[in-house]
């Protein structure tokens, strides 16, 4: 696949996944499903501790993408616990918060379009319960978020959020140096 580069690695699945299951998630959103395989590893783990009372929003652009993941969601048996939503995850996500969500999803994880992560940050901010978490995605950047002289605006977006995340006295955080890097954001 030409955009292999986009999926997770294995470790970040195995790595989600104890994240479910440390926090008991039940109610998630996920922004980039890509093919699935991030999806599908948070899926299992919260279908096999809830059962068909687990559900998982998912955000994506694109249906080519993603009907290949509703096809790997269907043969793992958790596309009943999967909400696949096509369009703007910005929109998704202030629907979500119009609709009663605030403060009510344990898991969120964010690998979708760089420039938008501060918005969707702040989204997802408001959907977590106290102690739920967010999980960032390609934090590292192939290392050029430390590069002062990269001013691309995926790298300088990525940059504000670490520090914003840094400043924020709201979370808990630390950075995993898992696949590209996944901040570990904790509500207080």
């Amino acid at each position: 696949m030409a955009d292999g580069r986009m999926q997770i690695c294995p470790e970040q699945g195995a790595f989600m996944q104890t994240m479910v299951a440390a926090t008991r998630a039940r109610r998630a959103v996920e922004i980039g499903v890509f093919t699935g395989y991030s999806s599908l590893a948070v899926a299992l783990t919260m279908k096999e501790l809830h059962g068909s009372q687990a559900r998982l929003i998912g955000c994506d652009i694109s249906e080519e993408t993603s009907s290949k993941a509703r096809g790997y969601w269907r043969e793992a048996h958790v596309d009943d616990v999967i909400d696949l939503r096509i369009g703007s995850a910005v929109d998704t996500l202030d629907r979500l918060i119009a609709d009663g969500g605030a403060d009510t999803f344990d898991l969120a994880f964010i690998d979708a379009d760089k420039t938008s992560y501060g918005r969707y940050y702040e989204q997802c901010l408001t959907l977590l319960r106290r102690g739920g978490v967010i999980l960032i995605d390609n934090m590292l950047w192939s290392g050029h978020v430390a590069d002062p002289t990269n001013h691309e605006p995926d790298t300088a977006a990525l940059r504000a959020l670490a520090k914003t995340i840094h400043a924020d006295k709201r979370v808990t955080m630390t950075l995993a140096t898992i696949g590209d890097g996944v901040s570990i954001v904790v509500k207080r």
